[in-house]
């Protein structure tokens, strides 16, 4: 069988306009820039229906053209991958054939845009989001990879084959290669090629969209009920307790990241217990968060607070005992039945939320410090609620607009770490399909073969882009609430 090439045979008509499409962009870009720095200041002019008139002049037309061969790039690539869903896979070769594998993650983001534009006046400052184009594009190729790690690790339905699997003679294959052996039931190419052990490299990536995206989300909702739990009450009271954690907080801090990774990591630290003990310390912040908060707003209709309280925290602790407790540490006390996470990963993901929580607290403090002094905070004072009601009721609320931001950031920068500690050998196995891993097993034979560290390396790109830009998107729309 014949290898793949990129674009196959629609290629041959629509490569040469792409091309065109794409010169004339960059073209006109740089002279947009260029002549940025020569026009003449002017007041930006308003038509009568408050829309913004469009510019005029020799710079004017240029935008126009950025904004033309920009929608013909978008369109023609558009066309490849409608044309990889429904022709055969040689029509539009390696794209093509992606597109293909992709059809769920395309369905889910058709019905996920669909339902959430015409139901956004009725979403919040979700539903704002989709007011912002930006918010929109970075909404899309964050949704992208969620969905991706969803479909794959749930559903195995991207994948072509097993990311673990080598097949002998497809070492630093290029991509498009077709399998030696054709068996049923095995997909017949390797879209992207093979690495250094003859393993996938379109499977590979897949799959270690899987590991960020139950990672990163994770961790950063612990580091934030780490840093909220605490940095509410020391910027509220302030004194000797803001003192005392605000000096935790920043002697932390006072570590190189990489440093305080390697040393928390490393499998001598890891056999003395520390890190579980850490877990042990760090995941009991969300069942505190969530009884305080559930006990401050119930506090006064105890028949209803006693079994929600009951309910949620007997919940949330039978979860902690099966999080910390992991075979063969020093925390292994819950039976085989009652053990549901098996989190081989404990290790990076303990560390991960102990890293980012000191900068989520001295977010959240600064915030306190400035929301208490506001009127419905003295307001509920007069009431006289209770110093964690206002805190978890009053302040936070008020507080959701720069750290619902600050969440979306620091998801992209877990992302960076994570991919990091795969690229040093940290914490993770060897042979996971994580991205940092396989950059740096690509990267070993960077002069030779460049396609095996490009696909995780763009992947990785692509994410924290997307979380960037939902992050401005988001910020955008906050300070028009």
């Amino acid at each position: 069988m014949d290898p793949l090439n990129w674009t196959g045979t629609l290629g041959t008509f629509l490569n040469p306009v792409l091309g065109i499409a794409v010169a004339v962009l960059v073209v006109a870009v740089i002279l947009q820039i260029i002549g940025a720095f020569f026009a003449k200041e002017t007041a930006i002019e308003v038509n009568p229906d408050g829309s913004i008139a469009v510019r005029g002049g020799m710079l004017g037309g240029i935008e126009r053209i950025v904004k033309f061969a920009f929608l013909a790039v978008l369109a023609i690539i558009l066309i490849y991958v409608v044309a990889g869903i429904f022709t055969p896979v040689g029509t539009v070769g390696i794209f093509g054939a992606m597109a293909k594998q992709f059809i769920p993650v395309w369905i889910a983001l058709i019905v996920t845009y669909a339902l959430s534009i015409k139901f956004k006046r009725s979403l919040g400052l979700y539903g704002k989001l989709f007011d912002s184009t930006v918010g929109m594009i970075g909404f899309g190729l964050v949704m992208f990879w969620v969905f991706t790690a969803l479909f794959t690790g749930v559903f195995d339905l991207i994948a072509t084959h097993d990311p673990l699997s080598q097949v002998s003679g497809l070492k630093n294959k290029l991509p498009g290669v077709a399998m030696p052996e054709q068996e049923d039931g095995v997909y017949s190419y390797y879209l992207l090629g093979g690495d250094n052990l003859a393993r996938d490299i379109f499977s590979r990536m897949v799959h270690g969209s899987v590991i960020v995206v139950a990672i990163a989300p994770l961790a950063t909702v612990f580091a934030f009920m780490v840093g909220i739990t605490l940095g509410l009450p020391a910027g509220f009271y302030g004194g000797r307790l803001d003192t005392i954690l605000s000096f935790i907080a920043n002697l932390i801090l006072a570590f190189p990241v990489i440093l305080l990774f390697y040393l928390l990591v490393t499998p001598e630290i890891v056999a003395t217990g520390i890190p579980s003990f850490m877990a042990a310390v760090l995941f009991v912040f969300p069942i505190i968060f969530f009884g305080v908060l559930l006990n401050s707003r119930y506090y006064t209709q105890p028949s209803k607070r006693t079994p929600i309280l009951i309910v949620v925290l007997g919940v949330l602790l039978v979860l902690y005992m099966s999080m910390i407790n992991q075979k063969g540490t020093v925390i292994d006390i819950l039976p085989a039945w009652l053990d549901l996470f098996d989190l081989d990963i404990l290790v990076v993901f303990v560390s991960v939320v102990f890293v980012n929580s000191p900068t989520v607290f001295r977010i959240v403090r600064g915030l306190a410090l400035d929301l208490r002094t506001r009127d419905y905070v003295a307001a509920a004072q007069t009431r006289g609620e209770g110093a964690w009601y206002i805190m978890l009721w009053e302040i936070l609320p008020n507080a959701r607009g720069p750290l619902i931001v600050d969440f979306c950031l620091r998801i992209g920068y877990t992302t960076i770490l994570l991919g990091t500690l795969g690229f040093f050998g940290l914490g993770l196995s060897s042979e996971s399909p994580d991205w940092g891993t396989t950059i740096n097993e690509g990267r070993k034979l960077l002069l030779i073969f460049v396609h095996p560290p490009l696909p995780p390396a763009l992947a990785l790109l692509t994410l924290v882009l997307g979380l960037n830009l939902l992050a401005d998107g988001l910020r955008e729309e906050s300070l028009r609430d």
